[in-house]
């Protein structure tokens, strides 16, 4: 890591003094590009300081003040980050959230903030705010789009309006100390209402300082952005990339395969999803080619040649300290098989690696953990891809692999100025090294607190400033974090979307048919569920329906309850249409909420079993572990 540079940060009391540090050192280097936006963005970094610098000064011509909230409810495009920047260079607070968020949460945000303005990404996005809006005394709304603004009796500017209000004015000096707010990023809480994180200036500075032990980008780079710039981990790695003088390319689900050839990026930042993406494509490729024995027969190979390499080294989770035999065994592996894994790198891995600009450096994921199959082929195909770990309650990075230690099953190394404790998930006494529990993060980057929320906050941190990440893990003898499940409620999808599962199954128990219903779905691209149905309505349904029928007893074999009746075409049909009924006829739902599979079960969840706790709330991790087998089929 190159101290002398991240040094420079250490005496920073904001997060907007860095542009005085960057601008200077990479004026003419070329800082952001939209090259699908009408007319395409380009912007040095020069440019982007003085944008930045016109929209705090516009931002205090309107009345913003020191400490001021606003709500940014946009997407990811250049505008977003000059008002991002804007209203920090300006001593403000934003709290943010996509502009594609369902109403209701938007209005609660914007509530809940205390902001005394609005910036949102287009018209359409406030249209759908109103007529509650009218609530809000806000003293301006601004939009990111150039469209003609509605007459209200609240002052509204369209982008190019505002910025005129920062021509030829000075910038008033605004005296912000590191411990001050920097942003509030609303996450979901367990009573369905969003939790605002409180991000300090501290907070941010201290990823910009450290994500630099992850990779090392340098001066030009190519950086493609697809994940929402409002999210914890994208933001804290576009403030990082951009201090080290990179140019950061747009792009969207629609051009991201033309982009990836055509823009040849250096790194990314995605969620496991954007990998799962690109390696189907492969894999279609490779089908469509004709040549899929080959291709596998030279995977194989390559799979051998590296369990040779990582065993060899020390770098399996299964075997972190080879002994002397090992060791001479696994060189003996890796010479053997290194020659075709040499042929298939000039015959196969080469043209995925051009497939993908040929240019790759790094690629980094987070938001959720990687299924190892994905992990083993890029680095099969030599695309170094290394997995972070994190929270929005952390800034969000505390632990990434690094490119000499990259663990496939592992989160990495703490980053520096933080630190993990595994304790026991429910008396929270400190467990052995190697044991499973609740993972505790300590650091730089924890969170100030919840948003007016003393009594979550305490819960979540300790007196002794240890954050409860409600992760399950273990760490190894050489500070590796690994882990295991999540002792929280919430389901991370891999494409980085949170599900609150309480409220869907709740919606889902409305159904005649459905006695008792849990949603999984962690780390997985749809979600899924384990329902016990009501075997009454059913047996109704049936004769009205004139299906047949027979029910397997209780403790039948699986085997048995598969191949029974309760798994005819009509009785799935009726499940699915249920499912996709109760959710969709859900106030807010969202594609994500979609139930991609099931399986039925006829053993209730309940205390006897130890499914359920005295008070009969469901012991997911209880259920989860019992049904693993059952839940990985799904998928």
């Amino acid at each position: 890591m190159n101290n002398t540079n991240s040094a420079k940060y250490l005496n920073l009391k904001s997060l907007a003094q860095m542009w005085d540090l960057i601008t200077p050192q990479y004026a003419d280097t070329l800082a952001l590009y939209d090259p699908h936006s009408n007319p395409e963005v380009k912007l040095t970094y020069s440019q982007l300081y003085n944008s930045i610098k016109q929209c705090a000064i516009a931002l205090q011509t309107i009345g913003i003040e020191s400490g001021n909230k606003l709500s940014l409810f946009a997407d990811n495009s250049p505008r977003w980050l000059i008002a991002d920047q804007g209203i920090i260079m300006a001593g403000a607070v934003d709290a943010v959230r996509s502009s594609q968020a369902e109403k209701q949460e938007l209005l609660y945000i914007l509530e809940d903030s205390d902001s005394v303005a609005l910036i949102v990404q287009d018209l359409a996005t406030l249209n759908k705010l109103f007529p509650e809006l009218n609530q809000f005394p806000l003293k301006a709304i601004i939009l990111l789009s150039d469209e003609d603004v509605p007459s209200l009796d609240i002052p509204i500017y369209n982008f190019t309006q505002l910025m005129a209000l920062g021509t030829d004015k000075n910038l008033s000096p605004v005296a912000r100390e590191i411990d001050d707010l920097l942003t509030l990023i609303y996450t979901s809480g367990t009573t369905g209402k969003p939790k605002g994180v409180m991000l300090t200036h501290k907070n941010l500075l201290h990823q910009i300082r450290n994500l630099e032990c992850i990779i090392q980008p340098t001066k030009g780079d190519r950086i493609l952005t697809i994940l929402p710039s409002w999210h914890s981990y994208e933001r804290a790695a576009e403030y990082f990339l951009l201090s080290k003088g990179t140019t950061q390319i747009y792009t969207s689900i629609r051009y991201f395969k033309q982009d990836l050839k055509e823009q040849k990026p250096h790194y990314m930042i995605g969620v496991p999803r954007l990998w799962e993406s690109i390696y189907e494509g492969v894999q279609k490729t490779f089908r469509d080619s004709g040549k899929q024995k080959l291709v596998n027969f030279f995977l194989g190979v390559s799979q051998q040649y590296l369990d040779g390499k990582r065993n060899q080294q020390g770098l399996t989770l299964d075997n972190l300290n080879p002994s002397t035999t090992d060791k001479i065994v696994n060189t003996i592996k890796v010479i053997v098989y290194y020659p075709l894994h040499w042929v298939g790198d000039k015959l196969v891995y080469k043209k995925v690696r051009e497939g993908v600009g040929g240019s790759i450096k790094a690629w980094v994921s987070g938001g959720g953990s990687l299924a190892k199959h994905i992990d083993n082929f890029f680095q099969i195909v030599n695309i170094p891809l290394l997995v972070g770990y994190g929270l929005t309650e952390t800034s969000p990075v505390t632990n990434a692999r690094r490119m000499n230690r990259n663990i496939v099953g592992a989160s990495g190394q703490p980053l520096p100025e933080t630190e993990i404790m595994i304790v026991h998930p429910e008396t929270k006494e400190l467990l052995p090294q190697g044991e499973k529990g609740l993972v505790f993060i300590r650091g730089t980057q924890v969170m100030q607190g919840y948003y007016k929320k003393p009594e979550a906050t305490a819960k979540a941190i300790n007196e002794d400033g240890w954050f409860d990440s409600g992760d399950l893990g273990y760490v190894t003898p050489q500070n590796d974090l690994v882990i295991t499940g999540r002792a929280k409620d919430t389901i991370v999808l891999s494409n980085g979307e949170n599900i609150e599962p309480q409220p869907l199954e709740d919606a889902c128990l409305r159904s005649a048919y459905i006695d008792q219903i849990m949603l999984v779905g962690q780390d997985q691209k749809y979600l899924g569920a384990l329902i016990v149905p009501n075997l009454d309505a059913l047996k109704s349904w049936a004769q009205q329906h004139n299906v047949t029928l027979n029910i397997p007893e209780i403790n039948a074999p699986r085997e048995e309850v598969e191949k029974s009746s309760l798994y005819s075409k009509e009785v799935m049909k009726l499940f699915k249409d249920e499912l996709n009924r109760q959710v969709k006829n859900r106030p807010g739902y969202r594609p994500d909420d979609r139930i991609g599979a099931f399986q039925l079960i006829l053993e209730p969840f309940s205390a006897a079993n130890g499914m359920l706790t005295q008070t009969l709330k469901m012991k997911r991790p209880v259920v989860t572990s019992h049904y693993q087998d059952m839940i990985n089929g799904m998928f």
